[in-house]
């Protein structure tokens, strides 16, 4: 039996909803440690919501080669594979978008053209939920099937709000996340329940007003700058506003669906075990045999499950030397030469041959330009 509890102004709780099919408890959320390479580099968020940011530049008229120009993301892949994005590559798209669109809301318009089929499995469970109480369980519980850099939180100590509690720290895309978390939870909201909910709310910006402040109060009248957490302060009695389609029988199919995408997310592929492995390593990278014994299977099974999800022990290896080669590059002041041995490298020209062949530039040359995607207009 699971139930969604609720802070009130003193000690006790209130129960909103409760679904008997829920675990007890949803999954611990830690706040990631952006001074942590594997932090930035591990799975965070589904595909999907990167290919939003691409679908309204390409509505904005712009083509494939100049959206991911710098990016190191490939279009084919981002539109076909279903394999998470690392919050560094969802902020190199991020930090492209905002400079080619030239629109610092963009986070707002792309949030208000999320649909409910975006969401999977979870937005179809909340489109058949009796009433927003039960949608909020499902978002608390499931959020993370499809992104792991925010959740909502119901917080009922004054009135009642829905609390952003953000997991990331990077000042350059946080507008950007803020507004597009904000406007698909109320684009999904008044697709629930039918109602117009930015005439009865006021929302609370974690940023003071910018000079584009008149398009956030466009979105919502009752916008506050200045706040320490993005805050929804909505109507007291919303929780028990009923659905516009109810039904029990496809809410059941939905959260079947949810709890299994999450089992599968917590057991993880194979090929995100390994990277997971790997991007824990500190310049002593395992061979495929010793990986193999890692994973409790042989090394001729270990390349098979690869083989099977399209991937190979070296392709996973290189991706992940990769990308911390060039996020070391970029935060830390580390000699290339101590970069190439912390990614297992003894020879640092052998690493600076390797990294222009990722690249098609060196190291330094890496460094001294940053390879900024939003400098690349």
């Amino acid at each position: 039996m699971s139930t969604l509890w609720v802070s009130t102004a003193g000690s006790d709780t209130v129960c909103v909803a409760t679904i008997s099919s829920f675990c007890d408890k949803p999954p611990w959320r830690e706040r990631m440690d952006m001074h942590a390479p594997a932090d930035w580099l591990k799975p965070a968020v589904h595909p999907i919501y990167a290919r939003l940011i691409c679908a309204e530049l390409r509505r904005q008229g712009f083509g494939e080669d100049e959206i991911l120009r710098g990016t190191r993301l490939d279009w084919a892949e981002l539109h076909s594979s279903n394999l998470f994005l690392s919050f560094e590559q969802v902020r190199r798209l991020i930090l492209r978008a905002l400079a080619v669109s030239q629109c610092p809301w963009l986070g707002l318009q792309v949030g208000q053209s999320t649909q409910v089929a975006t969401h999977g499995a979870l937005g179809y469970a909340g489109m058949a939920a009796s009433n927003v109480g039960e949608v909020m369980l499902l978002m608390q519980r499931f959020t993370d099937v499809r992104v792991r850099l925010a959740h909502f939180d119901v917080d009922t100590s004054q009135g009642l709000a829905l609390v952003l509690q953000e997991a990331t720290s990077s000042p350059d895309v946080r507008e950007y996340l803020v507004g597009h978390f904000t406007a698909g939870m109320l684009t999904l909201l008044e697709t629930i329940t039918g109602q117009d909910l930015r005439r009865q709310i006021t929302i609370h910006w974690p940023f003071d007003e910018p000079a584009w402040g008149a398009h956030y109060r466009a979105f919502c009248p009752q916008s506050v700058f200045g706040a320490a957490q993005l805050r929804i302060e909505m109507p007291p009695d919303f929780l028990s506003c009923p659905g516009l389609a109810p039904d029990p029988q496809a809410y059941k199919v939905a959260l079947r669906d949810c709890e299994r995408q999450l089992t599968q997310q917590q057991k993880g592929t194979v090929s995100t075990r390994i990277q997971q492995r790997l991007l824990a390593c500190e310049g002593v990278y395992p061979s495929l045999e010793q990986m193999a014994e890692l994973e409790h299977v042989s090394a001729r099974t270990l390349i098979r499950h690869l083989r099977e999800e399209g991937m190979t022990y070296q392709d996973l290896l290189d991706g992940v030397r990769e990308e911390l080669a060039c996020w070391l590059l970029v935060n830390t002041p580390l000699s290339v030469e101590a970069i190439a041995e912390r990614l297992g490298y003894q020879d640092t020209s052998n690493f600076s041959r390797t990294f222009r062949r990722w690249l098609g530039v060196t190291p330094r040359s890496f460094r001294e330009t940053r390879e900024d995607p939003s400098k690349l207009v």
